[in-house]
């Protein structure tokens, strides 16, 4: 059965409740996230990490407003819907196609393998199935965008949301710092190096940060590497419904697929984009616009985030991250090695 938040319940309790000052907290909450990042120290982080750790500290702090409950719902349906959407601006085929046959191959194993392992090991480590299917995720794609995406099909907790995000931040972070101090050891070259930061690091930023020290060549192949890994997420997403109604129909006799309907107009975007007619006049304001709208939908998971419930899951999820993230910086290495596509 699945747990309804309290903003969810607030907005079938009272229909006429107003969504604006729910919609205001959102956004001045990504606001405040957008302007941190000019703060010395805190522009390695996106805004969206910032944005759920602000939404967090006002929840368990001063409390979450009452009047705010329904705009936070929507916030975390409409708006985060409508930044998915928006994201495939960012993404083409040609991106794709930069990356080769072989780096692609590299990119979607290494995905589907990190995927199925964490998967594994969430059930060894006895770990929640929804929040290991978060962490697997926001791992194996894209950071808190694809543990947020993720979570409208698997519908899991919103403590579940804000610890798979806890994990892909601390993780990538760490990926970030430590690949460029390890590429020596193995050679790589730029392309090499660019695609290993782009398959493995959990957000675009990370892999940014990290692929341009190794300079231009590499950070440009790691962006693009990563691009083609975030154009991922919308299958990802299909396949989880399918196997969600699976298992919903095996529990009750029936069940009805939880078809992610915002997941066609991702791929719609990515088509639009690929045409190369829309106007860089207009793309570069999308991107903007997307991340602020993912950043409302974290500052309103933050907003229903009981740090005394994310503290009750413990570490074992904290070692599950840890191991997802282990798995996947060794199979992209070995699998860049082991097929040539360093070259």
């Amino acid at each position: 059965m699945t747990e309804t938040s309290p903003s969810a319940r607030a907005v079938e309790s009272r229909p006429t409740q107003s969504i604006w000052p729910g919609l205001l907290l959102a956004a001045m909450i990504a606001g405040l996230a957008f302007a941190l990042r000019f703060v010395p120290g805190l522009g390695m982080l996106s805004p969206l990490i910032l944005a759920i750790l602000l939404g967090m500290t006002l929840r368990n702090t001063l409390g979450t407003p009452e009047a705010a409950q329904a705009g936070i719902a929507i916030s975390m349906r409409l708006v985060l819907r409508a930044g998915i959407i928006l994201m495939g601006l960012q993404l083409t085929l040609g991106q794709v196609a930069q990356v080769g046959w072989l780096g692609v191959a590299v990119i979607a194993l290494s995905l589907v393998l990190t995927f199925g392992f964490t998967i594994w090991l969430g059930r060894v480590l006895r770990v929640d199935a929804k929040l290991t299917q978060l962490i697997a995720a926001g791992t194996s794609i894209c950071g808190a965008s694809a543990v947020i995406a993720t979570n409208t099909v698997t519908r899991g907790r919103d403590e579940d949301v804000a610890y798979a995000v806890a994990c892909v931040t601390i993780f990538g972070s760490l990926a970030m710092i430590l690949l460029p101090l390890t590429e020596s050891w193995f050679a790589l070259g730029p392309r090499g190096f660019g695609l290993w930061a782009g398959a493995s690091i959990h957000e675009v930023a990370q892999v940014v940060a990290a692929a341009f020290q190794r300079g231009d060549e590499a950070g440009q192949f790691g962006t693009i590497a990563k691009l083609t890994r975030v154009m991922m997420l919308a299958p990802m997403i299909l396949c989880l419904g399918v196997f969600a109604a699976r298992r919903r129909g095996g529990q009750s006799g029936g069940g009805k697929a939880p078809i992610p309907w915002f997941v066609f107009g991702f791929i719609a975007m990515v088509g639009v984009a690929s045409t190369g007619w829309v106007p860089e006049a207009v793309l570069d304001p999308a991107t903007g616009v997307t991340q602020f709208l993912l950043a409302m939908a974290l500052a309103a998971m933050g907003l229903e985030t009981d740090l005394r419930k994310l503290a009750a899951a413990g570490l074992r999820p904290a070692l599950l991250g840890a191991g997802a993230w282990v798995f996947i910086m060794g199979i992209s290495l070995g699998l860049i090695v082991l097929t040539g596509a360093a070259g």
